[in-house]
């Protein structure tokens, strides 16, 4: 069963002037299509369908913003993907496949290095192109550093106020004010950035760059932002390390770039992720991929404390973790036997093969937080306690005491990071099964 709108598929057949053969559900984090429509010629035109179901009330969208940027980047030198066509009552748009593989992590050493290195040299290419020979419209042009810096992480807040409101998470608190406070005071020149640039988000052919796709957080601010996210794409997508790529770019553009700033950009392209990923793993949509969602949030909550000590130069503790003690839990057990045995030997779809995997998953963690969570909570209350030197009973009480302290500027910014660092470790020890999904993942050296 094909689950889009009748009227998307007729309009995919009659943008491409044939009919549509092939719809495959692509295994992504947003909703995407593999689509083959034929031609009365007999010829087969493969595309790439996005769909929004919902858009965003008064702002742009992450599929408008996508098309306006590929469409004006369609003009010059850059590698990207064609589009076919949009149309934005339905909030679909068609692109050309992507010939390639996005899956440098999986390549040799030397080819990733090779290929990094070509990348590097595309994206210097790209914050050199003068913005305002691009039809960009829809996008803000930043007036100061601190909006090249703040605009796209208040846009963010504005869109996640209700969840920010309702829910005092420490790490996302204090990194909030964290980036307000360190928001650089110069940038090199306003450029178009990808936003979300780096690995898995770029087509390779051996050596060389053959397209960069998703641009749904382009838009015009510092071009130093996007190292910081080319480090923390490869920090979720291992590709050969950062050594000597902040050198090979400041040559290219002889822009100014000190490692720090770098560091930043890791720390706010991880807060701006942390607020969606915190709210999809707490008010969950039970389309999308929550283990996914599990490990991004757990693992990327330590990373965010590692890369908040490194921009800081402040030191992380050390982390003693319990003993994995007591009986499995027999239901889950049996869930996962299940699972395993039973049902995915008869399931064919990728998309569901997926699916099945991460109800594994969630199924583990599950248990463990049954097993474990009441420590982890217990250990966090303490630490809290210890933080604010207060009696806070709860760890209720707690988490507001520490977001009082936050809004307030009260506590050292090393005894924060140090408290938050615990506590990221501590439950990304207790959600393991969904942490496993990247295992062993840390910052590369710049």
């Amino acid at each position: 069963m094909v689950d889009l709108p009748e009227k998307v598929i007729t309009w995919t057949g009659r943008t491409l002037s044939g009919e549509v053969t092939r719809l495959e559900q692509a295994v992504a984090r947003r909703e995407a299509w593999l689509v083959e429509v034929t031609q009365p010629s007999g010829e087969v035109i493969e595309g790439f369908l996005r769909i929004e179901r919902e858009r965003p009330p008064g702002r742009m969208s992450s599929l408008e913003r996508e098309v306006v940027i590929v469409r004006a980047l369609g003009t010059t030198d850059l590698p990207v993907p064609g589009l076919y066509g949009h149309d934005p009552d339905l909030r679909v748009a068609l692109f050309a496949r992507l010939h390639g593989r996005a899956d440098l992590h999986n390549m040799p050493l030397a080819q990733q290095r090779a290929v990094m290195r070509d990348f590097i040299d595309v994206v210097a290419r790209l914050h050199l192109i003068d913005i305002d020979t691009l039809d960009l419209p829809g996008l803000a042009r930043p007036a100061t550093p601190a909006e090249c810096a703040l605009n796209e992480l208040d846009d963010l807040v504005e869109r996640h106020a209700d969840y920010l409101a309702r829910r005092y998470d420490p790490l996302l608190r204090y990194g909030l004010a964290w980036l307000r406070r360190f928001a650089p005071d110069r940038v090199p020149r306003v450029s178009l950035v990808q936003g979300d640039t780096g690995p898995v988000n770029f087509m390779f052919q051996e050596d060389r760059v053959s397209a960069i796709f998703d641009w749904e957080w382009g838009h015009l601010g510092d071009p130093i932002e996007d190292l910081g996210n080319i480090a923390t794409r490869e920090f979720w997508n291992p590709s050969g390390g950062m050594a000597g790529l902040v050198d090979r770019y400041r040559a290219a553009t002889g822009f100014a770039v000190d490692h720090d700033r770098v560091r930043y950009y890791c720390v706010q392209q991880q807060i701006r992720g942390m607020m969606g990923i915190h709210a999809a793993t707490e008010s969950v949509n039970p389309h999308e991929p929550i283990a996914w969602y599990l490990a991004y949030r757990y693992i990327g909550d330590r990373a965010t404390c590692e890369a908040l000590a490194e921009a800081t130069h402040v030191p992380l503790p050390t982390l003693d973790l319990p003993p994995e003690e007591g009986a499995a839990d027999p239901l889950a057990e049996a869930a996962l036997y299940a699972l395993r045995a039973d049902i995915a030997p008869a399931v064919d779809s990728e998309v569901a093969k997926a699916r099945l995997r991460d109800v594994g998953i969630l199924v583990q963690c599950i248990a463990r937080v049954a097993r474990h969570g009441a420590w982890v909570d217990e250990a966090e209350r303490a630490d809290a306690a210890a933080l604010l030197g207060a009696d806070l009973p709860t760890l209720d009480a707690a988490t507001t005491a520490l977001g009082d302290a936050i809004d307030a500027g009260t506590i050292d910014d090393a005894a924060m990071i140090a408290f938050l660092y615990r506590r990221a470790a501590r439950r990304e020890w207790l959600y393991a099964p969904s942490a496993e999904l990247y295992p062993d993942r840390h910052w590369s050296p710049l």
